[in-house]
Formats: C-alpha cells, structure tokens, sequence
C-alpha cells in the first residue's frame, strides 16, 4: 500500500486505455491514500482522492477507472472545480476519462460563489453542456435542514451553457418563502459570469402625484463588445414614456447618451422629449476633446420625470491640453435657462472662451518664474434690442514675474509684478462705448513669518502671520459688468490682486492685507484650523455687491475655520463680518462618516441684495445622510429647509436591504417648491433586485450567518 502516492499516471492511464500511440494534451494528476491496478485492467484510487486534468480538479473518497469503457466511476462525497467560477457537488458520478461526459447524482453546482442549483441528476455533455434535472436554484443562505430561501426557482430542467454563460429553464416556478407566486414555462437568465447579456434588467416602480403609479422595465442589448443600448418603457396610467441610453467606447475615449420620449396627460397634447450627452477622448500629445450637450422640450419635463434637477441647461465642448510649463484650454458653451423669470433671448447665451498660459524658469539675475497668458472671450444674445441684447467681447494678453526667499530668520517674502493689456468690443448697448481697452501694471510683496513649536504630547502647532502690500495702475475700460457680478471675499483670493471672478473689472490702486494662520493638530490625529483676514484699500470699488465683503474701502473681517478627527468628523465654515458686526456671507458644511453612520448637514446666508438679484435674505439647511443599523439594513435621509421663509424645500426617506440573495429599496420624496412650470409632488420608488446573476450582481458582504 502506498501512502499519499502521486500519480503522474496519465502514463499508467494510456495503455489501459489503449491510447499509447496518441499523444494526450495535458498530463494527470492523480493523488489518493491507496492506488491499485487489479488484473481486469482497472485503476482503483482510495482515500482522500484528489486528480486534476486539463484545469478541471476533483476531490473523492473513490475514484475507479475503467480502461473497457474508457470511464470513470466516483464515488462520494464529490467535489469537482471546472476552472475558477464552477463548482459540483455530488454523491456518485460516472464520467468519460475527459470528464467532459456523464451524470452526477445526488448533485449541486455553485456558479461563481454565488448562484446554486441543487438537482436530483446532473448531466455533462461535451464539457460545455450541463443539464439539471428537478433542479432549484437561489443564492439565498438556508440555514438547516427544513430552511427555506427567501426567494427560489423551481424547474423541471435546467440546461447552463458554460461557453454561452447562460441559463434556461423548462417549466419554472418563481417561488417567495417556498410559495409559488409565477409559473414561467421558458425561462432564460445570464449566469454571474457574464458581465453584459441581452435581455430584462430588474424592474423598478414608480409613484408620482401627477403621473401616478407605473412601472419601469429595462430592456439592454449589447452592440458587440464597445457599445451597449438600454431601452426602457415606463407605463403609468398618465404616462407612455420610452427612456433610452446608449454607451460606446472607443481606444482613445467613450461617449454616452440618455434620452427619452414621452405622451402625457400633463401635456396631452405635446411630446415631451430630452437628450443629455457626454463624451471625451484623447487625441494624443495630452490633448483632450470633450463635449456634452442637454436639451428638453418644456421647462418642467426634467423635475417632473426625476431627469434633472437642473434649471440651467449648458451645452459644451471644448479642447485642453495640460503639461509640465503650459496650459490650454478652448471651450464653446451654449445655455438654455429654465428659470420662470428669464428669458433665454436676453441672457447671455453662446460662449466662446480661450485660455494659454506659459511659465518659464528665469536664468538670469531676476530668478524667479515667468508667466504669460492669452485669453479671448465673447457673449453673445440672441436679442438685438439695445442694452439688454448686448453682446461683449474682450481680447487680453498677461505677463508675470514671481519669486521668492526664504531668510535666515524664517521670514519668507515673496515678489511679483505684472502687466495686464485688454481690449474690449460691445454690440449692442448706446450706454457704453463699443471699443475701449485697459493696461494693467501691478506689483506686491507678501511676507509670511511661520512659527512652529511641538505641543505636549506630540502635538504640533502652526501660527502664521502674513501681510501683502499690493498695487495696481491703470483705469477699467467702458464695458458692462456681465461677468463680474457675483463676488465674494474668501481664503482663495484673500491674497489676489483682484477678486473679481473675471477679467472684465480689476481693482486698482493701493491696498495691504493683514491676515493670521492658525493650524492644532493632535498627535493622537485630530486637527483644528482657523484663518482670518482683511483687505484695506486706498479707495473703494463701487462695483463690488454690498455682501461680497468687498464694498468699503476696508473690507469685512474674513473667519474660516476647520476641525476633523480620526472617527470621520469633519466641519469647515467661512464668514464675513462687518465692522458692525453684522454678517455679510456665512456657509457652513460639516459631515460624519464611518462604517455604519455617512451624516452631513450644511448651512448657508445670504443677506438680501438687489445687485446679486436677491430681494430677500436666504437662509437654508440641508440635511443628509444614511445609517446602517445593522448588516442588512439601511436607511437614509435628506431635507432642505428654508429658514427665511419657514418652509420646507425638499425632503426624502429611503429605506433598503441587502442580504447574499436580494436588494430592495424603497424611496419616497417630496419637493416642496412652487413656480410657474413646476407644482409641489411626491415620488415613491419601489426596487428590488435579485442576487445571483449577471443583472444583480453580488452581494456576498450582506451575506446571512446561520445560528448554531
């Protein structure tokens, strides 16, 4: 008797089989307590059998080849892995020595730890083919021997397609707890091998106040192996709406469409339609091409269809390259606004802009870095009328110097001084001129003076006083503020030389900043921060709002702080307070995540101002977050409130779980807002998917644990 004998005996195998003129294509394995050749020329394994053969590996009490019938006889319990996603198990089995055909009793087939079908017979056929009978398949846990799954397929015969990667059905039974609920006759299904198969995606219940209740059901075609298409009709007693979305890939870059058409009873005379778009690729020498464009039929058919929350729809493309000393970008943008009080033929609505900068590292006495800059820029609007169909275009051209030293004492100073040439055409409007330019020379120097020290225990501390004297001459050209009319003084541009967001207005003259870093951080990982600022100017800016912080000559006080810890807090606020002590500008977002909890909550005021297009004061909270109250369920909510008004904006609740062999999600939400185009509704949403194949994907984190 030979103990744990390794058998290379596909050499023993062949004669028995009278194959020794032929050469086979893989050799065996064959590993077994005992190995014995009896005088009718069989080959019996015994014992902790385990052989491997052309990437097919079993694992058996008994394993006995007959060389007359060129077959294996096996003996249980079996185990057999056919390459890394299937798996048998049985209690006997009888195979052709290519293990390609034969029946198993007794048997289960696992399809990639996920899907199991457990038969009374299992059939090989040719190594692709293998046929179930009296089959039941799930990818639910049962626990015990009288367990029942959540949910289970009952057939007569099952037949898997291993190179096909799918599953039929003959006389299904879709069960819930064991209860039969749908008689299917002819069922197919994807095995969660394949990752993109024609045919249903799980359907998806809708229930709005105006549509009512309807249904969606997703139908996906693949279009060879770079390109797919979602179609998906979505029925409701108000509603025959068609979704679409269409995906394709390149080598070089991807694109995707979504859209869908629609016949209401909101608009029953209309057609209602949209189409978003998106793609980018690469041209290669780090150019990138992108574009997207969105376009709908009527104001509400976004909100209404849950599309898009979006009340400004931008359509663009554009072309950038980025390197190590230069950057690109060219994009055209066209807007449709949404908006009930605005009209899309006197805002500004087509948009080319092109920006170059290149810097270079200077060589001579100066040191220091170079920057130079082009940029272009038009808006234009569809309306002739004079002033509010006006069009601007504006042509510019900038070089800076920079530098900087660090001194023996830790003092860091640091230099610049530019030169700023733009020109400017306007259509359209007798109030200004139609050609006029600017030159803008400038020049600062800003000091930072760090002090670091080493707190008890391992903690650090910063403190950072900085100071900037800046200048800059010149005059504005006669040109409308289009572009410049939100601004706002923040961490960002506390130490710009202008803070306007574009280059249509500059500040000028003389002005100094004072500002004062602060920076904690534990050594057991918490960190706290806090920063304060102001500009002081030698004259005041009349183009600045009255709550940008920005519209005195002394600009109001700049707080922003920060804190965050190892168990996933964060909160960081910014606010603008007056010599008055009155509050310009306040926003604040803070947030908590960890492995059960995700919170977030923000807040923000605006005081009124009619030069931002604000009659009245915004003060609002929003609320959102989830929480995981255990391994299976979820819940999560969001809200906004309106504190100006005391109401409500928006509110939602969601409701979802997850175990090894299903997702169900419930959502319900309400939008509170009341325009012209769009009334307050609620939405409620029912999904529930099934585990397992290649259209639910997996869930094995969720996955159930029996109690002992």
């Amino acid at each position: 008797m030979l103990r744990r004998l390794t058998f290379a005996l596909c050499l023993a195998l062949t004669p028995l089989a009278l194959h020794a003129q032929e050469a086979e294509p893989d050799p065996a394995l064959l590993v077994a307590d005992t190995v014995v050749v009896t005088p009718d020329e069989r080959l019996i394994a015994e014992g902790n059998v385990e052989a491997l053969y052309d990437g097919t590996r079993i694992w058996a009490r008994r394993i006995t080849y007959v060389s007359e019938t060129d077959s294996l006889i096996i003996e249980g319990p079996i185990r057999i892995d056919d390459g890394e996603s299937v798996v048998i198990l049985a209690d006997a089995a009888e195979l052709d020595s290519d293990l390609e055909n034969g029946l198993l009793g007794g048997a289960r087939m696992v399809l990639d730890q996920q899907l199991q079908l457990a038969a009374v017979q299992l059939a090989r056929v040719e190594g692709r083919y293998t046929q179930l009978s009296k089959v039941t398949v799930t990818s639910c846990q049962i626990c015990g021997p009288k367990g029942v799954p959540l949910w289970s397929i009952r057939a007569r015969r099952a037949i898997h397609d291993e190179e096909a990667q799918q599953l039929y059905f003959d006389g299904a039974t879709f069960r819930v707890l064991d209860v039969p609920v749908m008689y299917i006759p002819r069922l197919r299904l994807p095995d969660p091998t394949l990752e993109r198969a024609r045919g249903f995606l799980f359907p998806s219940i809708r229930t709005t106040t105006e549509l009512g209740s309807g249904i969606k059901l997703p139908y996906f075609i693949p279009l060879g192996d770079h390109a797919d298409l979602t179609v998906t009709p979505y029925l409701s007693q108000e509603t025959r709406t068609l979704e679409l979305r269409y995906r394709q890939a390149f080598v070089n870059g991807d694109i995707e469409l979504n859209g869908a058409l629609t016949r209401d009873t909101v608009l029953p005379d209309e057609t209602r339609a949209y189409l978003f778009g998106e793609g980018v690729f690469d041209l290669g020498n780090r150019y990138d091409l992108s574009f997207n464009f969105e376009v709908t039929s009527d104001e509400s058919y976004l909100s209404e269809y849950d599309y898009s929350g979006k009340d400004r729809l931008d359509s663009e493309v554009s072309l950038s390259r980025t390197t190590r000393n230069t950057n690109l970008l060219a994009e055209l943008v066209h807007y449709n606004t949404l908006r009930d009080n605005e009209l899309n033929s006197t805002q500004p609505t087509i948009i080319p802009d092109l920006r170059y900068e290149r810097r270079y590292q200077m060589t001579n006495g100066l040191g220091g870095e170079l920057r130079l800059g082009l940029l272009g820029h038009s808006h234009i609007r569809y309306s002739e009328s004079d002033v509010r169909g006006r069009d601007v275009s504006r042509a510019g051209a900038e070089a800076t110097w920079l530098n900087q030293w660090t001194f023996g004492t830790g003092l860091q100073m640091a230099a610049q001084a530019g030169l700023a040439l733009d020109q400017f055409s306007t259509g359209d409007d007798t109030t200004v001129t139609d050609v006029d330019n600017s030159v803008t020379p400038s020049a600062a120097l800003t000091f930072r003076y760090p002090f670091l020290r080493s707190a008890g225990g391992g903690a650090r501390q910063l403190l950072e006083p900085v100071a900037q004297i800046g200048w800059v001459g010149g005059r504005d050209a006669d040109v409308a503020n289009d572009e410049s009319t939100r601004q706002e003084l923040d961490e960002g541009n506390l130490l710009s030389l202008s803070r306007f967001p574009a280059e249509d207005r500059r500040e000028r003259g003389l002005a100094s900043v004072l500002g004062l870093r602060f920076l904690h951080k534990a050594a057991s990982g918490w960190e706290a921060g806090l920063a304060v600022g102001r500009v002081y100017r030698s004259t005041r800016n009349d183009d600045f709002t009255a709550t940008s912080g920005l519209d005195n000559a002394a600009s109001d006080w700049l707080f922003a702080t920060h804190f965050r810890n190892t168990d996933g807090l964060y909160i960081q606020s910014r606010t603008l307070w007056d010599e008055q002590g009155e509050v310009s500008k306040s926003a604040a977002r803070g947030a908590w995540s960890n492995d059960r909890i995700d919170l977030g909550a923000s807040f923000i005021l605006l005081p009124a101002d009619t030069d931002e297009d604000r009659d009245e004061k915004v003060a609002e909270w929003t609320f959102d977050g989830s929480y995981r109250f255990n391994r299976h369920w979820t819940v999560s909510g969001d809200a906004q409130y309106d504190i100006a008004d005391n109401r409500a904006v928006e509110a939602g609740l969601g409701l979802a779980y997850r175990n090894e062999c299903i997702e169900a999600a419930f959502t319900a939400d309400r939008t509170f807002a009341d325009s012209s185009n769009l009334d307050p509704f609620t939405t409620y949403g029912l999904t529930v998917t099934l585990k397992g194949f290649s259209t639910g994907g997996d869930a094995g984190s969720y996955s159930r644990t029996c109690k002992q």
